[in-house]
């Protein structure tokens, strides 16, 4: 007597997006997920193309105030239709390799973990960053919202996690993260005002040798030890800028502790 065996299920993905004026970019983030059996986008509210643009192409567009990182991307879970989810910023995209390696464990009904990292690799300026503490980066952005997600109190450099084992899926998402080298030391100073705050909140404090020696240790770590000198200037100006970010927080963190403001308060009239 001959057995056979039942066809692994094949769960659905649902593909998560947050956006906030994003029009340049949310095209190509979207067309990378065209093998997701659903798409969601939350925008804040863009003052752009960016809900037309993903209107246009075919995913769910849903608009909610921005209240932080985190519980922006717990919330698009959240309206998902399916349990799998595929976590994304309009600013990153699947590769080839990536979308191959995602269907595959799919295939297999993602047997064996309830989530799977993977590598990121970031474009800087003409060149994608393939050493130092830009590569590989890998984050966990597939997962089993049944037995995890986008938890605990940080809204900054937020982190979905689960409860059982991840695996590695093979490729990378790829990451467009800055426009021109004003909106990165932009963005890096308001992520770094967000994070001192944080850590504030949560009793975390600064010293005078952090002030002094966390700045550098994040520069030759990233640029010597993990090898990023391997990526010509591009590594160079990228451990410069990620160690000036480092100085920053670490400043603002020592000021919040004496007391001292680390952003304008609000006016009620405009400057004369």
């Amino acid at each position: 007597m001959s057995s056979t065996t039942a066809p692994v299920e094949r769960p659905r993905i649902s593909a998560c997006i947050i956006a906030f004026n994003e029009a340049d970019r949310i095209g190509d983030c979207l067309a990378s997920l065209a093998f997701c059996d659903e798409i969601i986008v939350v925008d804040s509210h863009s003052t752009d193309a960016t809900v037309a643009i993903a209107s246009a192409a075919g995913a769910r567009v849903l608009q909610r105030a921005f209240d932080g990182f985190r519980s922006q991307k717990a919330f698009c879970v959240a309206q998902a239709s399916h349990d799998w989810v595929l976590c994304l910023d309009a600013d990153e995209r699947v590769d080839d390799t990536l979308r191959a390696s995602i269907q595959s464990a799919q295939a297999g009904g993602f047997a064996g973990h309830h989530g799977y990292r993977f590598a990121r690799l970031s474009a800087y300026f003409g060149k994608f960053l393939r050493h130092g503490n830009a590569y590989p980066d890998r984050v966990m952005r597939l997962f089993d919202r049944r037995h995890g997600g986008w938890r605990g109190k940080r809204e900054i450099h937020e982190a979905a996690s689960v409860d059982g084992t991840v695996g590695t899926l093979r490729g990378d998402l790829i990451h467009y993260p800055y426009r021109s080298l004003e909106q990165q030391l932009a963005k890096t100073q308001r992520y770094a005002r967000m994070m001192a705050e944080h850590e504030f909140a949560r009793g975390k404090r600064a010293t005078l040798g952090k002030l002094v020696l966390a700045p550098a240790w994040r520069f030759w770590r990233g640029w010597l030890f993990r090898g990023g000198f391997r990526d010509g200037w591009h590594g160079l100006v990228y451990a410069y800028v990620r160690a000036n970010y480092v100085r920053q927080k670490t400043i603002m963190l020592w000021m919040l502790q004496i007391g001292q403001p680390v952003a304008d308060p609000p006016r009620d009239q405009p400057p004369a």
